[in-house]
């Protein structure tokens, strides 16, 4: 008796599995599929980035003194205003103003010690004067005393000459001579004084204009014509000027002409080049198309979180003044253009069937291959550069069509090879009918047990 309750109890439960598997397969509705035609077009194919919109050559004025910020310039197109935030400038302008007190007494200090050094100069020249005035003066005493002495010496024999005017005469030779000696070593000594003045004027010079420089380096000037991007002081503080000179001022040379520094990523480095064609377009207008040029390829690549990424800068005019500079700018760079290009979506090159039963049934064990293969790999199995597949209706089945793909955008693929021909129908995707026929359901949504209530 035993038996037979065990028997019946397995054969139940053998009943009850095999009802519900035919509720949930074998009496599912059958798979409809969407579809979509290849048609021949034309294909951008881009790569896209972000950067930054930045100004194409920007000045940083700084102050070359210490200070306290006295004053801001006035406004060169309304003097009723100053320097300020989008101020446009022209070289010269004056910026800003230090309190210039101290400087300017080191100029005046600097100044009269120049006066003194030349005083000092003139006074020496005038001392190389009166040596030679003396010197001549002793000359002539030197060549009168020795007329004298010469006519003693001739009356000295005759007895007529006293030895004590002898003796004088020879004494006042003497004394002229060395006079004249003294003179000479006091010429040269004057002489040597006027290059010793002349070096105190150069350096007295030198203190001035340092002093000077210093003095107008408190007023700040625009070195260019440019935009005033960012101002950086107010007035009464005070700027130190130490190693680095302290940044008052940022200027736009040429708001006219601004640039995009976009991130590009090492695996599409390769497919940019100077003069390439990028379309971009910022926040701050939707719906616009700005166009630009690659101008440079920098080469001090950056790694993030293992990403490496190189800087493109990307030239563009900015006559209408619509972008401003540090925009975001979401970039498109023109890979290539193909005209009159066989095209599917790529929706249809990502799709697969969700059953092998599916599959037609001459396809079937190369598509349970592949997808063997896959599940041993851990990876789609490659199927080549540039290949794909995409399926096409046979029936109630789908038949894969291989092909060989080219350049891609957002939305459709390039067919470069293959037995695919224009106005075929390929799968995007897929949808089955509940059992009540009033409905589609998604083939990847699960179903709760038991299905649709009626």
């Amino acid at each position: 008796m035993r038996i037979l309750v065990t028997i019946v109890v397995i054969l139940a439960v053998a009943a009850a599995g095999f009802g519900g598997w035919y509720y949930l397969y074998g009496h599912q509705s059958p798979v409809s599929y969407r579809t979509a035609p290849v048609e021949r077009g034309t294909l951008l194919a881009t790569i896209s980035a972000t950067g930054t919109i930045q100004p194409e050559e920007v000045i940083d004025v700084g102050a070359q003194v210490q200070g306290m910020i006295k004053e801001f310039g006035p406004d060169p197109r309304d003097s009723r205003k100053f320097v300020d935030y989008g101020t446009e400038v022209e070289p010269g302008t004056v910026l800003a103003k230090i309190d210039d007190k101290l400087y300017k007494a080191d100029a005046d200090q600097a100044k009269a010690q120049l006066d003194s050094a030349k005083a000092k100069v003139e006074q020496a020249k005038a001392n190389v004067k009166k040596a030679d005035a003396d010197l001549d003066q002793n000359k002539a005493k030197e060549e009168q005393t020795r007329l004298d002495f010469m006519r003693s010496e001739r009356l000295r024999p005759s007895g007529t000459l006293a030895q004590a005017d002898y003796e004088l005469s020879k004494a006042a030779y003497e004394t002229a001579q060395a006079a004249v000696v003294s003179s000479r070593a006091g010429v040269v000594q004057a002489q040597a004084a006027v290059p010793d003045a002349e070096a105190a004027v150069a350096l007295a010079q030198a203190i001035l204009d340092r002093a000077q420089t210093n003095l107008g380096y408190t007023v700040i000037k625009s070195p260019v014509k440019g935009v005033v991007v960012d101002r950086r002081v107010n007035i009464g503080q005070t700027v130190v000027s130490s190693l680095t000179a302290p940044s008052l001022f940022l200027l736009a040379k040429d708001i006219k002409r601004l640039q995009v520094w976009a991130s590009v990523n090492e695996a599409d480095i390769g497919q940019i080049h100077k003069g390439q064609a990028v379309t971009f377009t910022v926040d701050a207008h939707p719906g616009e198309v700005f166009k630009g040029t690659v101008s440079q390829i920098r080469l001090n690549a950056t790694m993030t979180q293992n990403v490496v990424t190189y800087t493109v800068v990307v030239d563009t005019d900015n006559s209408s003044g619509k972008l401003l500079p540090y925009l975001t700018a979401n970039l498109q760079f023109q890979i290539s253009k193909s005209d009159n290009a066989l095209l599917v979506p790529n929706s249809a090159l990502r799709y697969t069937p969700t059953k092998i039963e599916q599959v037609a049934r001459d396809a079937r064990d190369a598509y349970a291959k592949s997808q063997r293969r896959k599940e041993k790999d851990g990876a789609p199995a490659k199927e080549g550069a540039a290949r794909g597949t995409v399926w096409v209706e046979d029936g109630e089945f789908v038949r894969p069509v291989k092909v060989k793909t080219g350049h891609s955008d957002t939305l459709m693929t390039e067919i470069t090879g293959g037995d695919l021909e224009e106005g075929a129908q390929v799968v995007v995707g897929e949808s089955r009918q509940n059992n009540g026929g009033n409905g589609t359901t998604n083939p990847f949504t699960p179903q709760m047990f038991g299905g649709k209530k009626q």
